[in-house]
This record gives C-alpha cells, structure tokens and sequence, in this order.
C-alpha cells in the first residue's frame, strides 16, 4: 500500500476523533432535557457522564487504529505489534457495544413515560451493531495475520 494512502487513511482516523470530540462537546448543550440547565448541571448529569465514559473506549480505538496504520505505513504489519493493536481494537469494540447496549435497556426501563424512546433505542440498536461488525472483523483480522506471523516466524527459521 502506498504511504501516501496510509497517511490518508491516518488523517482520516484524526477527523473522525475531532468530529467525536467535537460532538461530544456539543451534543449536551442542544440535548432536550439541558434546556433550563446551568453549565456545570449540564456536563454533571450522570448519562452525559455515562456517554463519556463510554467513548472512552472508543477513542482507545481510534489510537489504536492510527498505530496500526503507522505500523502499516513501516512495513510492520507482520508483527507482535499489530496483532495486539486489533486486539484492542476487537476489545474496545465489544466495550463500546457492551455500554451502548447498557444504555438503551435504561432508557428503555426507565424513561418518561410522556416520552418515545424508539428513535435513542433504534440508535442503540444500530451502533452496537455496527460495534459488533468492527469486533468481528477485527477478530478475523487478528485471527489471520497472527497466522501469517506464525507462518512468517516458520520459514524464517527453516532458512
């Protein structure tokens, strides 16, 4: 691959963490429920608190999908390196899936009963989804370079 795409690919994952940070931000002040609210109460509400430690996760796998791709730009895929960056990435996935889903089954069980929760419990159905695919790749992805590792590491013994 070229590099020039790698460090394509690299910059993408960089707009995607400031587009999320970004949101992340944002998205309190406009939310329905921080209408009346000072600033402080905004940012302390416990589901906002809750979003944030959720994306925790996944901002660990957006760093590590930037060093996979610069151990893809220094010819390093094939290595011990790479294998532990789709291992965290296939982890943070499913955590991410994990607090999403949480998420929706509160607000599921415990939302206003004035109010519809199926356009956030569609969202949660659609993003832990989307979470589940990025796990199951990354775990096949895992599962065949650490075989092309295995097989590397045994035709450089046998020469």
């Amino acid at each position: 691959m070229k590099k020039v795409s790698i460090i394509f690919l690299q910059a993408v994952v960089v707009l995607i963490g400031i587009v999320a940070l970004a949101i992340l931000i944002r998205f309190p002040l406009t939310e329905g429920r921080a209408v009346n609210l000072d600033l402080l109460s905004i940012y302390l509400d416990p589901f906002i608190l809750y979003g944030y430690a959720a994306s925790i996760a996944f901002f660990v796998a957006l760093y590590k999908a930037f060093k996979l791709l610069g151990y893809i730009r220094q010819d390093k895929v094939f290595s011990s390196k790479s294998i532990k960056a789709l291992k965290s990435i296939k982890y943070c996935a499913v955590i991410l899936s994990v607090f999403i889903v949480m998420a929706g089954l509160y607000i599921w069980l415990f939302h206003n009963k004035e109010d519809d929760p199926a356009g956030f419990i569609a969202v949660c159905v659609v993003t832990s989804f989307v979470s589940i695919v990025v796990a199951t790749a990354t775990a096949i992805f895992e599962k065949l370079l650490q075989n092309a590792v295995k097989m590397k590491s045994e035709n450089d013994l046998t020469i």
